[in-house]
């Protein structure tokens, strides 16, 4: 069995609050979608929304066409006559997905019409699309509660729409109302009474059940496509993440789909950084630590043939799995890491820098294998494997100027001096470094991501935590640092990242 997968971040993922994409980041959105995921359709826009969205389809629909890509674009268009035919038209789109009322609620109270008279204006869409050689979709919006509250209005439409030109008959859990349980008995339904019709499930989370609901439509046998989202964007709660749909499908029902896992992380950490929407770090797949074992006796089974595995492997996804350095750790996991390391300790020095670990642990602070060489040249009384460090820095804010930082850093025992003025303290601070870099010739890294993790409850004397992403010579990494001010933390987090580039 073979299930179809569209996506619909461009979408219902934009009705995210706050979410806005720019017409670059949708265009570049489509293309990975397509062309690194391998999605099979994938819905861009609601017609008639704005001038800019139109522009923004077209250059979609451009590319799309130019990569044999163009049948699997799709706009959500309404039931207006012709107006969104000639829209969707017009910006180059061939299939049109036509939200019609799939509940005798909306079709009395939103659209104040008769069933008969949403029927009529229906049809007279369906005639013009096929005049117009437009393939039509239709979304039954409301379903559930149709389901549920009026069901013979859902059959009436389906009795009268079941032998047209519609392609795809689309069932949207609109308020995200269902669970499992009626979900698989209202797909079985619609089955039963229209067997030679393909559906599709469309899921909303307001109940966290999202993910359970398309496994139970599914599991049903009768469902032949699933809409989800990437990092589960979309309206309140979101809709069903395309990651955990994935991995629940190939895994628990052993369902076929196109779908490139290994893409999935990838094209998460694009949508996320455009969606500006962080992803837990214990989203299901594509979370920080979702391969991370904390547990000592977890890496200790993991060294006892892979006792703690299971079939979520991260090489999958692009991923690769990790032991976690804290209190909880033990020494497995420190073990496993100085393995990939190339790190042998004997057993007194691998228990005094377990025992550090903890204590850092015991402070609230985030050990990393990158940490692991510093901490053991600490505790062991080595020398010191930092190139790079900071001899002194002044950081200048004052009303109405630009701030200014003063950076003095120490590079293999000569001292560097800039002063520069920036955007922001930590700014200042970058461009003073990367300016005696450039007078020597040094390669920099770039900076991905920046994130502050503060203290709530306005603990002024609290640890802030600043991490940072960065990329060098085509390798992904990030660095943390704890102070009591944000820049101090950044500050050291970026002389960590200084003297791990050193060794790459």
């Amino acid at each position: 069995m073979k299930i179809e997968i569209l996506d619909t971040t461009l979408r219902d993922g934009e009705q995210t609050s706050g979410v806005s994409f720019a017409a670059s980041e949708k265009l570049h959105i489509a293309r990975i979608l397509l062309g690194d995921l391998n999605i099979d359709r994938l819905e861009v826009a609601s017609a008639k929304v704005s001038e800019g969205e139109f522009e923004t389809v077209k250059r979609i629909t451009r590319w799309a066409s130019s990569h044999n890509y163009i049948d699997r674009i799709e706009v959500l268009g309404f039931v207006d006559g012709d107006i969104s035919l000639n829209w969707v038209k017009n910006a180059g789109c061939q299939v049109m997905n036509l939200l019609c009322k799939g509940s005798l609620k909306h079709c009395t109270y939103q659209l104040r019409k008769t069933p008969e008279q949403h029927l009529a204006d229906i049809k007279t869409v369906l005639r013009n699309a096929e005049e117009m050689g437009i393939t039509i979709n239709i979304y039954l919006e409301d379903w559930s509660n149709g389901m549920l509250s009026s069901p013979d209005y859902v059959f009436f439409l389906m009795d009268n729409l079941k032998d047209t030109h519609i392609k795809r008959f689309m069932l949207p859990d609109t308020l995200g109302i269902l669970n499992p349980i009626n979900t698989g008995k209202f797909c079985r339904e619609m089955h039963e009474k229209y067997p030679n019709v393909h559906f599709d499930y469309h899921a909303h989370n307001d109940y966290d059940l999202a993910v359970g609901n398309v496994f139970a439509a599914i599991h049903t046998g009768v469902i032949s496509g699933i809409h989800a989202t990437i990092n589960g964007l979309g309206e309140r709660a979101g809709n069903a993440p395309l990651a955990s749909v994935i991995a629940m499908l190939h895994d628990q029902l052993h369902i076929h789909t196109n779908i490139t896992e290994s893409s999935l992380n990838k094209v998460s950490r694009i949508v996320e950084s455009y969606s500006g929407l962080r992803i837990p770090n214990n989203q299901p797949v594509i979370g920080d630590s979702v391969f991370t074992q904390c547990a000592g006796i977890h890496a200790d089974g993991d060294n006892k043939n892979n006792l703690y595995y299971n079939d979520l492997l991260p090489e999958r996804f692009g991923r690769a799995r990790e032991y976690a350095l804290g209190k909880t750790s033990g020494k497995s996991n420190i073990k496993k890491n100085l393995e990939a390391m190339g790190i042998e300790l004997d057993e007194e020095s691998m228990k005094k820098v377990t025992e550090r670990i903890i204590e850092l642990g015991d402070k609230k602070e985030i050990v990393t294998q990158d940490d692991l060489p510093y901490i053991i040249s600490d505790v062991l009384h080595t020398e010191s494997a930092d190139k790079i460090r900071i001899v002194n820095f002044s950081l200048s804010l004052t009303h109405g100027l630009r701030p200014t930082a003063t950076v003095r850093i120490e590079i293999d025992g000569t001292e560097y001096e800039q002063t520069v003025p920036g955007d922001g303290q930590y700014n200042a601070f970058s461009k003073a470094l990367w300016k005696i870099y450039t007078q020597l010739g040094k390669a920099k890294p770039a900076l991905t991501d920046y994130n502050v993790s503060i203290p709530s409850g306005g603990r002024t004397d609290a640890l802030v935590q600043t991490t940072i992403a960065w990329n060098f010579n085509g390798k992904d990494f990030k660095t943390r640092g704890l102070d009591v001010d944000q820049t101090g933390a950044a500050i050291k987090a970026t002389v960590r990242m200084l003297n791990m580039i050193e060794n790459m």
